[in-house]
């Protein structure tokens, strides 16, 4: 990694505790909400619960539950590929109409924007303040990407003599994304928003210890015009879904945002089968600034190349 953030490491993922049965801190205080609700995963346009049927509790500020969210495992991660992979109308549209869909998702994000701001100050994910200017980055990153969409062109080199090189930038397919636990919504959309503008499918693992932010998104994205499959989402622990993710050879690339040894487990999973990763080796990232958590690097990220030799007479 290049820029500020070089040298300023992730703090590791400790091995979480994880809970499957009510927590009791709710049971004995009788702090229970009036709708037990758990966050389910989303794969394929819809709600869907674990295959193990398992759920973790969500601890949220002075250490308090406030959530269940799913426990995803590898079976969940392969129904989450293989919705993405049937999803391929949504690399051949055309850049204007993502571009568009990404606006939808923007302006709806904003229309909900108090929502999003309680639920990080809930999780623990900063003050009101740094909550609401999360959510106002996140929402202006939509629009970023958005306009990107339909710009990040590919290039005519002059190769030999009487030919052009037409550098074709393309998508890679279906990209595994294990995202951040800083800045749960901004570090997670600004990974998701460059693959899917650039009309890559995408199987996010959203922040193990803040996966409400992500899950929040269901009804953003039904409502945003983002077709089934587009976009899959499964909680559950990091690192044990990042080796599925890794492993699985109808996933083209794995972006990984964490620490140094789920850096180094991604890249020894993906060796077998060659796939692209991208992981940050335990450097942290500023997701709230602007020249190092968005950009044409993240463009990049997404593309492939291909090169189409064009001979021309005289």
């Amino acid at each position: 990694m290049t820029g500020p953030a070089k040298g300023r490491a992730v703090t590791e993922r400790a091995a979480a505790e994880v809970v499957a049965t009510p927590s009791p801190a709710l049971v004995e205080t009788g702090n229970l909400p009036t709708i037990d609700r758990t966050a389910k995963l989303y794969v394929g346009g819809k709600q869907v619960r674990p295959d193990s049927g398992y759920s973790y509790t969500v601890v949220g500020r002075h250490g308090k539950p406030i959530s269940l969210a799913g426990l995803g495992n590898r079976k969940d991660i392969r129904n989450a590929v293989e919705a993405a992979a049937k999803a391929g109308a949504w690399s051949s549209a055309t850049a204007h109409n993502r571009a568009q869909v990404l606006y939808y998702l923007a302006e709806n994000l904003a229309a909900r924007a108090a929502e999003f701001e309680a639920r990080l100050v809930a999780m623990g994910a900063g003050s009101a303040k740094e909550a609401a200017e999360e959510v106002a980055r996140s929402i202006r990153r939509c629009f970023w990407y958005a306009a990107q969409a339909d710009k990040f062109d590919g290039a005519v080199h002059a190769t030999r003599s009487r030919h052009v090189t037409l550098a074709m930038n393309e998508p890679f397919g279906v990209i595994g994304m294990l995202c951040p636990d800083e800045a749960p919504l901004l570090g997670f959309l600004s990974l998701v928003l460059p693959a899917i503008a650039m009309g890559n499918r995408v199987v996010a693992v959203p922040s193990f210890r803040a996966p409400l932010a992500a899950t929040d998104l269901y009804q953003v994205l039904d409502t945003s015009d983002v077709p089934p499959g587009t976009i899959n989402i499964v909680t559950g622990e990091t690192d044990v879904l990042a080796k599925t993710l890794a492993e699985h050879d109808e996933v083209a690339a794995v972006w990984y945002h964490g620490g140094k040894a789920g850096s180094a487990l991604v890249e020894r999973a993906s060796a077998g089968n060659l796939k692209v990763t991208w992981v940050n080796d335990g450097q942290a990232r500023r997701w709230d600034d602007d020249a190092e958590g968005q950009g044409r690097e993240f463009l990049r990220r997404a593309t492939q190349v291909k090169n189409i030799w064009v001979p021309y007479g005289e």
